[in-house]
């Protein structure tokens, strides 16, 4: 199988593309964050890491303890050590680390959800180690390195199950530098989530009563999407006021969600997919989107200055066009 990054795209404007070895379906491929490594999740049980090298690339390394296909991979950022999460229709939640060059061990693994492990997603490095795990049984784990142990909690978000989470940037907009014109109590804990309720929904950490709680700051209580929301990406804020958030659907729609002047977010700008878009990804400036569908394209978009957004380019990954499959749904793993 053949994986195209439209991360690297967005950095380099040229498309990355090269045979892994994997035996079935590619789900993800996430760049670390110097852009030199990539660690493809596949329905074949494995993820493996590639070093990048140019148009080159070379295999390092391959993971194996999950025991049903993985959907997706993250790598943290390098503040916190080589780590690399991973979630699976297994309903297992793993976290491996780098102990020396290109030896990779499992150092946690979580089993405690009841049904398949859509997504993970490392919080921003400021707030240290901590990973949120959406799962088809309708909840959002989170997993926090404290006092040298791993540490988790849940709590309930999207009837049907959670099909996606993207972490909030920690520090509030407005505030670029924490020492610099704030202090440390803008860090904040606050997260995105998707689900089969065809939701969007904003979750925050209320440290006083040490719970998960819902946000109410979405329009229509995050009603936009007429379908189930297959992805959900937090954008990096970078001083810019107000948080933007995009989301994808099985209703072929990608919605922009941007922040009033009074702290409503509400869906404003609507893009119109060919087919099913599978995710959703910002560059790391925040101005361009990638969108990934169904037909094997990936799309990019960035926002005019008349606020339209407009699609800057079109990849054709040059596979043939496949059916499309549905992530691991409400029944847990049999067998």
């Amino acid at each position: 199988k053949r994986v195209t990054s439209p991360l690297q795209t967005m950095a380099e404007s040229s498309d990355l593309s090269f045979e892994t070895g994997h035996e079935e379906m590619i789900h993800d491929a996430q760049l670390d964050y110097y852009g030199k490594r990539v660690a493809t999740a596949s329905s074949d049980r494995t993820i493996k890491i590639f070093e990048l090298q140019g148009k080159t690339q070379k295999l390092l390394a391959e993971l194996k303890d999950h025991s049903g296909p993985v959907w997706r991979v993250a790598w943290s950022h390098p503040k916190h050590g080589n780590l690399l999460a991973s979630c699976s229709y297994d309903m297992k939640v793993i976290i491996w680390q780098e102990f020396q060059k290109n030896v990779w061990r499992k150092i946690y693994e979580d089993a405690s959800h009841k049904a398949s492990v859509n997504s993970v997603c490392w919080a921003p490095h400021e707030v240290g180690r901590v990973l949120a795990a959406a799962s088809a049984d309708g909840t959002v784990s989170v997993h926090t390195f404290k006092d040298n142990q791993w540490q988790r909690e849940s709590f309930e978000a999207h009837q049907g199950g959670v099909n996606s989470v993207s972490w909030a940037p920690a520090i509030r907009t407005g505030f670029l530098n924490p020492q610099d014109g704030g202090d440390q109590q803008q860090l904040m804990k606050r997260m995105v989530t998707g689900g089969c309720d065809n939701k969007v929904s904003i979750w925050y950490k209320n440290e006083a009563k040490g719970m998960w709680e819902p946000q109410n700051c979405l329009k229509d209580n995050g009603m936009a999407h007429e379908g189930w929301v297959r992805d959900v990406a937090w954008a990096p804020s970078l001083g810019v006021p107000g948080a933007t958030i995009a989301s994808c659907a099985e209703d072929q729609k990608v919605w922009i969600w941007t922040e009033n002047k009074n702290g409503l977010i509400e869906a404003t700008k609507k893009i119109e997919c060919k087919s099913k878009p599978w995710s959703v990804s910002w560059s790391i400036m925040g101005n361009i989107l990638a969108v990934s569908e169904g037909s094997n394209s990936v799309t990019l978009w960035k926002e005019s200055l008349d606020g339209l957004w407009q699609n800057l380019a079109e990849m054709d990954e040059g596979l043939p066009k496949k059916p499309e499959t549905k992530r691991g749904a409400a029944s847990p793993m049999m067998g």
